[in-house]
């Protein structure tokens, strides 16, 4: 598989942020940084991967609050998440206060992402679904070939995302599932904001939010 990643925890919300990069030309991107600068730098340094490009799935701190520090440290874009998550983005110290987080300054991306873009780091690439429900403008990124997808808060193994934010709805997130993610393949192993991965099969089969009944093979 030419799509390598690595799983770095970071905050007190142990928030997987993911350095993702292409193995051949070591290109790459984070992943939702939300903190731990310092750490996150040190190890993209030891693997080598130069970083163009900061990912964002949704708007909140704790998967978005090492974002422009780390930008200014790489010299990378930031792209994502969909701009309907622009309220929160807009309200990160609102968001700073309320968790006790070290204050994060309000900030737009460089781009926002849609569904159907593309994000491309040396031969390798993410797709991008809009997956609302958790909040407005996640975002969901996905690789077909090495079947691996960064799902963020929309799915957890096990569990699903929270939908008592503002602007959260328990039946888009239900919907954003079972109607996105599923057909990427039972086979598609995710990488949640929080927690271990699993595959779609698995929850499929049992997930007490979503599942389906559907036989595992």
């Amino acid at each position: 598989m030419a799509l390598k990643y690595q799983i770095v925890p970071v905050t007190s919300f142990s928030q997987n942020c993911s350095i993702v990069w292409c193995d051949k030309t070591m290109e790459g991107v984070v992943v939702d940084p939300g903190g731990d600068v310092e750490q996150l730098a040190v190890i993209i340094q030891e693997l080598g991967v130069e970083v163009k490009q900061l990912v964002l799935t949704h708007g909140h701190l704790d998967h978005v609050g090492g974002t422009q520090p780390l930008a200014k440290k790489l010299n990378a874009r930031v792209i994502g998440p969909h701009r309907d998550d622009n309220f929160w983005l807009q309200g990160l110290e609102g968001q700073s206060k309320m968790f006790g987080f070290p204050l994060t300054e309000a900030f737009e991306p460089d781009q926002w992402l849609d569904e159907g873009d593309v994000v491309t780091f040396g031969e390798e690439s993410l797709s991008v679904l809009h997956t609302p429900g958790h909040t407005p403008g996640h975002v969901v990124l996905f690789n077909q070939e090495a079947q691996r997808a960064f799902v963020g808060d929309v799915l957890f193994n096990g569990a699903i995302g929270r939908t008592d934010f503002p602007k959260g709805d328990f039946n888009t997130l239900i919907n954003s599932i079972k109607e996105k993610l599923w057909p990427l393949g039972n086979e598609m192993t995710f990488i949640p904001g929080h927690g271990p991965e699993s595959t779609f099969g698995r929850e499929r089969a049992s997930n007490p939010f979503v599942a389906d009944e559907m036989p595992l093979y």
